[in-house]
């Protein structure tokens, strides 16, 4: 058939016309195209996974090495001889357009080639074809998975101090006592302690270094008028851990019964079966329990663990049984309560959570040159990368709140220079979520000053393209940092 004057071979189900496109359905699709080696659009599965324009005249490279993987992409399809992503994928066409297809339920692969653009789902889905504008097309297409999977009610995102970018795992009562005193005068609407104040991953309990448990420090963010954060991990554990030592059952196994490796940060670590009744049982415990602690903000990482390749109790498909793990974890958290997804499916979190991280962790430097170019690797730490994969998934703004990750103003421990310091405040500001983890005592006065002014401030947001903004009265481009 000939869509904007232009033809295509469509394999489907059942085809039919929807605003700004079409609707299609089956298992597998396809559509023939006319662009041969064009660029491809494609979207990672999780959080930190690239999601960029890639050319189809080079083949896609594995990242290195292997026991990097699961903890970086899809491992199902990391050694896929053709481009593709998770749930959408895109072909750029003639005048900038954009020939598009996105399933509408979690779970699904869109993959490309000089021939074809495909899509391939465990069940029967309906699908979204369109060409056009990407910003149109991708517009479209949040409006129709806003209408299948939903989305949180409308508020804004909170302003976030983070203690992660600061001080890592190196946090202590006395050390976050400081800081709350030293965020007076700022306005941050959230304090959040992150990795560092559990006893082990898994073990879900303060260790030495806060003698007097979580609730003192939250309490006394309270009492300055800030919203209590706490960081979990709560579908992974440390083999070191008492949750694995006492329930080995609970986790994920292979086809031969292997434990399924889930990532190597602390040693080395394994996800939980969700699908598991006893393990629904302890999820939600662990969430009433942090919350009677008095965390109204829970930043929860590593979730695309439980979604990995595995044997799952219930037979469940991986997104199916993340999802439903997610419900259960807002449903013991109660709908008052902020859940920011990190590490995370993306289209198997919408609906669910209110802010999702939308790239790789950035950092106080600008690349992570070896591991990008030489390991074929673009998830590592590095403000380059969150920039890169952030820009492409602001099409999820309607949906969700799109988290960048930090900002910075410190120069102190900080090699950023003042330009590439301005480009993460100016994205954040693009993404409508403000964070940063600088201690106050590490700012002088003239950065406490920006800060201030940064967080304060509101100016509206113009998309002028796929990356230039108007950011108030000032024309930002951050293709010029691509």
């Amino acid at each position: 058939m000939r869509i904007e004057g232009y033809a295509f071979n469509i394999q489907a189900k059942r085809l039919e016309e929807t605003l700004g496109g079409y609707l299609l359905s089956g298992q597998s699709v396809q559509i023939g195209h006319p662009f041969g080696r064009s660029f491809y659009f494609k979207h990672g599965w999780q959080s930190w996974s690239e999601a960029a324009w890639v050319s189809l005249k080079e083949s896609p490279k594995p990242i290195l090495p292997p026991e990097r993987r699961p903890q970086c992409d899809d491992p199902a399809y990391a050694l896929a001889p053709v481009h593709g992503g998770s749930g959408l994928g895109g072909l750029e066409g003639y005048d900038g357009r954009m020939l598009f297809l996105g399933a509408l339920r979690p779970g699904a692969r869109v993959e490309a080639d000089r021939q074809s653009l495909r899509g391939s789902s465990p069940h029967e889905i309906s699908w979204f074809l369109a060409y056009g504008p990407p910003q149109a097309v991708l517009g479209r297409y949040a409006e129709l998975l806003a209408n299948t999977l939903g989305v949180r009610p409308a508020r804004p995102a909170p302003r976030v101090w983070c203690s992660w970018y600061g001080y890592y795992n190196e946090i202590s009562e006395a050390r976050l006592l400081h800081t709350i005193a030293g965020l007076q005068g700022l306005p941050f609407e959230v304090f959040q302690i992150d990795d560092g104040w559990q006893q082990n991953i898994g073990d879900w309990e303060p260790n030495h270094r806060f003698p007097s448990g979580l609730q003192t420090l939250a309490l006394r963010a309270q009492s300055q008028g800030l919203t209590p954060g706490l960081w979990l991990a709560p579908f992974i554990a440390r083999p070191s851990s008492r949750l694995f030592q006492e329930h080995p059952d609970w986790f994920l196994r292979d086809e031969e019964g292997n434990l399924v490796s889930a990532g190597i940060n602390w040693g080395g670590f394994y996800a939980l079966d969700v699908t598991l009744p006893a393990v629904q049982n302890w999820l939600q415990s662990l969430i009433r329990t942090v919350r009677g602690w008095g965390f109204r903000y829970l930043k929860l990482d590593f979730l695309y663990a439980t979604a990995l390749p595995g044997q799952r109790h219930s037979g469940a498909a991986r997104e199916e049984a993340y999802r439903e793990a997610l419900r259960l974890i807002r449903e013991a958290a109660g709908e008052e309560v902020y859940l920011l997804a990190c590490g995370a499916p993306i289209l198997a979190s919408l609906g669910l959570v209110d802010g999702l991280r939308i790239g790789p962790d950035v950092a106080p430097y600008w690349d992570n040159e070896d591991r990008r170019l030489f390991l074929h690797d673009p998830t590592g730490p590095a403000a380059y990368n969150a920039l890169r994969t952030s820009l492409h998934r602001l099409w999820l703004r309607p949906l969700v709140h799109t988290d960048p990750d930090v900002a910075y103003f410190r120069t102190r421990y900080n090699l950023l220079s003042p330009e590439q310091r301005g480009m993460l405040q100016d994205l954040a500001l693009v993404a409508g979520f403000k964070a940063t983890s600088d201690p106050p005592e590490w700012l002088d006065g003239e950065e406490r000053e920006q800060l201030k002014a940064w967080l304060e401030a509101d100016p509206p947001i113009e998309p002028l393209g796929p990356y230039r903004f108007r950011i108030g009265s000032r024309q930002v481009d951050f293709s010029l940092w691509l």
